[in-house]
């Protein structure tokens, strides 16, 4: 009987997965473009190159052409009518967890993302949908299962788990739920060293694991190549990751100058999610959050700031779902960046080309240039000088896919 059920199961999960395969909006099919009439601002040099052609073929950057060019062959023509083409963003702290998800996340200008977790290895399944051209979204970098001391009903996503229904703390709790998630197909880890901001009866500056145990993790993880991401609001956990080896620091609200100073030595990234830190000040948040949020932002405008003065890596994450009600989104994080001080370029660095340099994929993305792939958008203002027109992007190809295009705005006929 048992069998016969496990068989019954099986096939309706087959059923139930081709339906989603078949309902699943399709991909355009990669296919060559010469985007036309582009004022360029390519990642890499501080100016804007003006009528700018960009050939795409296969999925890469063939040619970048500017001035008069004579275009022949099979290219579908794109007239970008002289509106600014920048390299496609990056969010490096996202949790988004359904294909509609992932659509709205590409859609806002995201071609690249690092999971910060989901709840039943969604990312990973995500990942290869995008891979394989059957839905559309931006490129996952998969974290899988979320190390942490509780992990409620996340046990439920692989039933290897079970021993861990007491806890993970031990040395050996910690190496399994590594190696559960490395078994799993997950690029990446995260654990956390500091408790939550976003519950009202945790206290985002307490300390959650040592640095002994987070060394634990991180050294599991670098057996197969991984690097480990570290949630910390709170400077003693933080410091904990940094001494451990983590490759970057999520949220660092209450980061001293003197653990910045140890992340600046030692190359860890800072990923801070003032986005939606800042939200919870929002009316649907409890007061206790709004309250924590009044608390939290100032602290972590100051983090920022000393942050970029004194030369610490900074990557773009909006730690969000991409859910229809909020608008934490890497276009408002760069916006912030600016106020706090960064010049344009700069902060337009820290979603493009630094955030690729931390997944260690800058030789491949987060640039304008030819043999790289084709993440780029469009957007209708000099991003150097008015950092807003990154709210309105008009164009969106990823991987050379074009996924999103709202130009002409004229009828013609």
């Amino acid at each position: 009987m048992g069998h016969i059920m496990t068989v019954s199961n099986t096939f309706r999960f087959i059923a139930a997965t081709l339906c989603l395969i078949l309902s699943l909006p399709a991909m355009a099919q990669d296919r060559p473009f010469a985007l036309t009439h582009a004022n360029l601002f390519d990642g890499s040099r501080n100016k804007i190159i003006k009528d700018v052609t960009v050939f795409v073929r296969d999925g890469l950057i063939e040619r970048i052409i500017t001035g008069e060019v004579n275009i022949s062959g099979d290219y579908e023509v794109i007239d970008t009518e002289g509106n600014y083409l920048m390299p496609g963003m990056f969010d490096v702290h996202t949790h988004i967890d359904s294909v509609n998800r992932a659509r709205q996340a590409v859609e806002s200008g995201v071609t690249t993302v690092r999971s910060a977790s989901v709840t039943s290895f969604q990312d990973v399944a995500l990942r290869e949908l995008v891979r394989e051209g059957k839905i559309i979204g931006p490129e996952f970098f998969a974290a899988g299962i979320y190390i942490t001391p509780n992990l409620g009903d996340t046990i439920l996503s692989d039933p290897r788990l079970v021993a861990l229904s007491d806890g993970v703390n031990t040395d050996d709790e910690l190496r399994l739920l590594v190696n559960v998630n490395v078994d799993r197909g997950v690029d990446v880890i995260k654990t956390r060293g500091t408790q939550r901001a976003g519950l009202p009866d945790t206290d985002p500056r307490q300390q959650v694991y040592t640095e002994r145990q987070l060394r634990v993790v991180v050294e599991e993880a670098s057996k197969h190549g991984l690097p480990v991401l570290v949630h910390a609001h709170g400077d003693e956990g933080a410091r904990a990751a940094v001494l451990a080896g983590a490759r970057s620091i999520e949220h660092g609200t209450y980061l001293s100058n003197e653990t910045l100073r140890l992340m600046k030595a030692r190359g860890t990234w800072f990923v801070p999610t003032y986005v939606t830190m800042d939200a919870m000040n929002e009316q649907r948040y409890g007061y206790v959050l709004r309250l924590r949020g009044k608390h939290m932002v100032p602290q972590l405008e100051r983090a920022i700031r000393e942050a970029y003065r004194i030369g610490v890596k900074i990557a773009t994450g909006a730690d969000h779902y991409y859910e229809e009600d909020a608008i934490n989104r890497i276009s408002i994080e760069v916006q912030r960046f600016v106020e706090f001080g960064m010049s344009h370029f700069d902060a337009l660095k820290t979603a493009t080309v630094n955030s690729a340099e931390l997944l260690q994929i800058a030789d491949r993305t987060g640039r304008i240039k030819e043999g790289f792939e084709a993440d780029m958008i469009l957007i209708p203002g000099n991003p150097l000088t008015n950092i807003e027109a990154l709210q309105d992007v008009l164009l969106v190809m990823s991987n050379g896919r074009l996924v999103l295009k709202r130009i002409p705005f004229s009828v013609s006929g």
